[in-house]
């Protein structure tokens, strides 16, 4: 295998110090290879060296200003360095290049729904769902703000949605905790928890344990779900 497989095979394992010794000299030596600073800035996110992070992120827009992953993935460090105005101008950026792709406005919303705009969060995630009616994550993220907001009912439908499209009918709905009855699922296909998590600082946060099982770009469909558990188990709700 080579090193880049290797350090590929050790990031998707969860392996993130392995990885970083691997992709490290590899970036020395090719260090305006797109792949390579893509994977290392990821690798570092994982690892809470945000501003490590941010360096390769703007390393690859100054290589493809144009290229929304990117943008998208510096927008969520910006977002866990809590420069999140920042990161809703790169998530908008991403947004106007990549219009047809409900992950963008599923990102967005998230960040809305961190910074107070609940209103516009239900906005976008319902322009989310517009153009992919499958998604069951951006219905149930959905229902979140919706609940925060007071619409009960609503809500619940959103719940009851993302509950359907994910194959799980539950007994008796109860939107503020899992379900005993509610069967596990692969990761990969894994929606957010309803719980609400405790807030925590940022930089006290060990990032590996919330990225384990992240391997694929974030724009991939079959990942979101993880990304946007990680975000809500790291930040909770804004207070």
């Amino acid at each position: 295998m080579s090193d880049i497989n290797q350090g590929i095979a050790y990031y998707k394992e969860g392996k993130f110090e392995e990885a970083l010794d691997i992709f490290n000299p590899l970036v020395s030596e090719d260090p305006k290879n797109a792949m390579l600073l893509l994977h290392r800035g990821r690798i570092l996110s994982r690892l809470g060296k945000l501003d490590q992070s941010l360096a390769d992120f703007d390393n690859l827009i100054q290589i493809d200003a144009f290229n929304p992953d990117f943008i998208s993935d510096r927008a969520v460090v910006l977002h866990l360095l809590q420069r999140n105005e920042e990161a809703l101008s790169e998530l908008d950026r991403s947004l106007n290049l990549d219009p047809k792709n409900p992950y963008r406005y599923s990102s967005r919303a998230f960040l809305k729904d961190r910074t107070g705009d609940l209103k516009g969060a239900i906005a976008d995630y319902e322009k989310a769902i517009e153009l992919d009616p499958e998604d069951a994550v951006a219905y149930n993220n959905k229902g979140i703000v919706e609940e925060k907001l007071g619409y009960k009912q609503r809500s619940k439908q959103s719940f009851d949605k993302a509950d359907k499209l994910v194959g799980y009918q539950p007994k008796e709905y109860k939107s503020t905790s899992a379900p005993k009855e509610k069967p596990q699922l692969e990761p990969e296909k894994n929606i957010p928890s309803q719980l609400e998590p405790d807030q925590s600082d940022p930089k006290s946060v060990s990032f590996k344990d919330y990225w384990k099982t992240v391997g694929k770009v974030l724009g991939d469909k079959d990942t979101r779900a993880e990304f946007f558990s990680f975000l809500q188990s790291k930040f909770g709700k804004k207070k």
